[in-house]
């Protein structure tokens, strides 16, 4: 497999998952770091600024949800995509992934082919913006689309990732009510499963940065942007 430019760091305290995750990897041409505890995951992931971050929840020390959380207040990892693995499915760790920055979120044992689906839609994923648009202003909000930056009545506001590329697609087109499914196929890619759980907690995320008066509700349907 021919070597691609993405770097892609696995934090994960069971050694054979480790070594499982990097063969997988490396099999497919990207350059992989690996880390047994969240503190030394956290010192390669500064040192080396990968793309992606293949993150285990529960380890002892700093888990998986900490570091992901110290990792979202940098703006160096403002554009990291994160997946968290665990082996509990329990909604409430879901949530907490979320809340904290995560894109994706996998349960062991991990399969393969779904885990590598997974990344390269999260590493292929584009956000649709016309080209002469570099900055919506609306209000007391600026968006400036080529420094990925949000100002919120002048202040600057932390977007992860995903939170940001939502925000663009729907202040993109004011007025447009989006369904779920187009913002899932636009956001996630049409490879990749969301649940509807997931996409509420990151509008919630975002209502309580920016203010509740420019992302609308419509019940039933999804979700759209004031004009």
């Amino acid at each position: 497999m021919e070597a691609t430019n993405e770097k892609i760091l696995i934090v994960d305290d069971e050694k054979d998952i480790l070594e499982f995750l990097r063969y997988n990897f490396e099999k497919e041409g990207y350059t992989v770091f690996t880390a047994q505890n969240g503190t030394d995951g956290k010192d390669i992931a500064f040192k080396n600024k990968p793309d992606l971050i293949v993150l285990d929840i529960m380890m002892p020390g700093m888990d998986g949800v900490e570091l992901c959380k110290e990792l979202r207040e940098s703006p160096d990892f403002t554009n990291t995509f994160i997946i968290f693995l665990t082996a509990r499915g329990e909604d409430y760790s879901q949530i907490a992934g979320f809340e904290v920055g995560a894109d994706d979120y996998i349960t062991k044992p991990v399969r393969p082919r779904v885990l590598m689906a997974r990344v390269k839609a999260l590493l292929k994923r584009k956000t649709k913006i016309k080209a002469e648009q570099n900055v919506i202003e609306v209000n007391n909000l600026i968006i400036d689309l080529n420094r990925r930056e949000i100002k919120f009545d002048g202040q600057s506001v932390h977007l992860p990732k995903i939170e940001f590329d939502i925000l663009v697609l729907l202040s993109s087109y004011p007025g447009k009510i989006f369904t779920r499914e187009e913002i899932y196929a636009r956001i996630w890619g049409n490879s990749v499963f969301v649940s509807d759980r997931t996409l509420d907690v990151h509008i919630r995320k975002l209502r309580e940065k920016i203010g509740n008066d420019y992302i609308k509700t419509i019940k039933g349907v999804g979700y759209g942007f004031n004009e």
